[in-house]
């Protein structure tokens, strides 16, 4: 589960998150190993965290490139994919490419050099969609829906 990532990221112990949440040390264990959480434990340690509940009970969905699925996937989405491996990445990228195309869309109305930089930011943006389209048809991030 994330709580075990987020422990880490704050560098600290089992018994850290455990006195600080005011939960036992086994129940800090039991959700760490995966295991279901009440919503009170849940409560607690997203109040530790300082994130919302939601963040605790997501799942992380990556791409696993060494898949027999990933090998089979068309080289235009693994090259565009490279170094991208999760799907919430490659939307927040596609939401960062859309805030400039319209930044660089609204720049050229005032300097005409900005048309030919915001209309190669649209293309990107088209390929970045539809290659997220493509992996969400074809279940690439490594989830089963």
């Amino acid at each position: 589960m994330i709580v075990k990532k987020l422990r880490a990221e704050k560098n600290w112990s089992q018994e850290q998150v455990a006195r600080f949440s005011g939960l036992s040390i086994r129940t800090i264990q039991r959700v760490e190993s995966g295991q279901s959480a009440s919503l009170e434990t849940l409560k607690s340690l997203a109040s530790v965290f300082e994130v919302e509940i939601s963040t605790l009970t997501e799942e992380i969905n990556v791409i696993d490139k060494k898949s027999e699925h990933w090998k089979t996937q068309p080289w235009w989405f693994r090259l565009w994919a490279l170094g991208v491996d999760s799907r919430q990445v490659q939307v927040g990228l596609k939401y960062l490419l859309l805030a400039v195309a319209i930044g660089l869309t609204m720049a050229s109305y005032f300097e005409p050099i900005f048309t030919k930089f915001s209309l190669i930011t649209m293309y990107l943006l088209f390929i970045q969609t539809t290659c997220i389209q493509y992996g969400d048809k074809n279940k690439s991030w490594g989830y089963e829906s």
